[in-house]
C-alpha cells in the first residue's frame, strides 16, 4: 500500500492512497484523516485503506484524482519523534581516512542521533538556506515510520512495528558541523529539515526488496541532471531491526517515531557513487589531496528516486531546488 500527504492549510494536511504506479490517488478520510491518525491507529484502519488501495488500483473508485508529487506534503509533516543513524558504516570510513579522524566506536552499537521532527519539506519545495558559505550538503537515507514499540523489543520482533518505508534528503550545513561535534552534545545548525518523498509505503510493496530489516534498492541520486550516485540500500552494518532494538533498550517508542538509515554508503563507491556530497569530497582528497566537487551553490537542482524491479518508482522522487532566502524575510 502507498500512501501520502497533500497539503490543505492545515500542520497535518490531508492523508490519501496512492496507487501502487503513482498516477491516481484517493481520499482516506472516511478511513483516517490524517497520517498521524493512521498509523496511531493502524491495527483498525489498515484493512480498510487497503481494501481503498485495492479498489484504487483496480481503476474501481469514482473519486479517485491525478496524484501530483507537487501538491505533496511529506508524508508525516512533522513527527513527534525523528531519529537518525549512520548506519553505512563505509561512509564513516571514507571520512576518516580523508581527514585523520579517530573516532571513537564501540563494536556492535550503532551511531544514532536526535533529530528535528517539527518542520521536514516537501518532496517538491524549495528549499531556503541562509547563506552558500554554510557549506550545503545532501545525503540520500532510506527511513522506516513505526507504531508503537514497547520498551526493551528484540531486533526481529521491531520489524514487525515497521508500518511504512520511505526516502529522505537529510540537507547539512558542513560548514557548523566539525565545530558542533566538537562541542560534544547534537547538531543544530548543522542539520536542517530534512526533505521527504511524496509517498511511504508499507514493506511489502517493496517485495524481497525488503529483507534483513534493509532495503535492497538502489538510491539514484543526481544534480543539476548529472548523475551523482546510485549506491545500495542493502549494505547496512546495522538493520532497522537492530537500530529500533537498540533506540528501545530503555524506552517505549510513540506511533509515528521515523529512523532514518543515515547516508547509503557503499564500498564499491568508485563504481556506484555517493548519495552526499560530504563522501565524494572526501574521497577526492584521498586521491588528489583536496576536493574538487562544490558543495551546494544557491539554484541547484537535487533529484532522489528509488526504483523497483519493475523498473517503477517505489516512493516517487524527490526533486527539490535550493534557494536564497527571500529578501527581507527570516532566514
Amino acid at each position: 500500500m502507498k500512501l501520502a500527504t497533500l497539503k490543505n492549510g492545515f500542520r497535518d494536511g490531508r492523508l490519501v492512497i496512492v496507487s501502487r504506479d503513482l498516477a491516481r490517488a484517493v481520499d482516506a478520510a472516511p478511513v483516517a484523516a490524517t497520517m498521524q491518525a493512521a498509523i496511531e491507529n493502524w491495527s483498525t484502519v489498515e484493512p480498510a485503506l487497503r481494501a481503498r488501495y485495492d479498489a484504487l488500483n483496480a481503476g474501481a473508485l469514482a473519486d479517485a484524482f491525478d496524484f501530483d508529487p507537487a501538491r505533496a506534503a511529506p508524508p508525516f509533516p512533522r513527527a513527534y519523534q525523528f531519529i537518525d543513524a549512520s548506519a553505512f558504516l563505509n561512509h564513516g570510513d571514507i571520512m576518516e581516512r580523508a581527514y585523520n579522524l579517530t573516532v571513537k566506536k564501540t563494536p556492535g552499537v550503532p551511531i544514532l542521533i536526535q533529530r528535528q521532527g517539527d518542520d521536514f519539506r516537501g518532496p517538491c519545495d524549495d528549499y531556503a538556506f541562509p547563506s552558500e558559505d554554510d557549506n550545503g550538503d545532501f545525503e540520500g537515507e532510506f527511513a522506516v515510520v513505526l507504531d508503537d514499540v514497547r520498551m526493551g523489543v528484540g531486533a526481529r520482533e521491531a520489524l514487525d512495528h515497521v508500518r511504512l518505508i520511505t526516502i529522505f534528503n537529510d540537507v547539512s550545513m558542513r560548514a557548523h558541523l566539525f565545530r558542533e561535534l566538537s562541542m560534544g552534545f547534537g547538531f543544530i545548525q548543522a542539520k536542517p529539515a530534512a526533505a521527504f518523498a511524496p509517498v511511504a509505503v508499507t514493506p511489502d510493496e517493496l517485495g524481497d526488496a525488503w529483507r534483513d530489516g534493509r532495503v535492497h534498492l538502489d538510491m539514484h541520486v543526481a544534480r543539476n541532471g548529472d548523475w551523482f550516485g546510485h549506491p545500495n540500500g542493502g549494505e547496512m552494518d546495522f538493520g532497522f531491526g537492530e537500530l529500533i532494538r537498540h533506540l528501545a533498550y530503555n524506552r517505549n517508542l510513540g506511533a509515528g517515531t521515523i529512523v532514518g538509515s543515515g547516508t547509503v554508503s557503499n564500498k564499491n563507491y568508485r563504481e556506484v557513487g555517493s548519495a552526499c556530497l560530504a563522501e565524494r569530497r572526501a574521497i577526492e582528497t584521498i586521491d588528489h589531496g583536496e576536493p574538487r566537487t562544490a558543495f551546494l551553490r544557491y539554484g541547484d537542482r537535487l533529484r532522489f528516486d528509488v526504483t523497483g524491479s519493475d523498473g517503477q518508482s517505489v516512493f516517487g522522487a524527490i526533486e527539490h531546488r535550493f534557494v536564497a532566502p527571500r529578501e527581507g524575510a527570516d532566514a
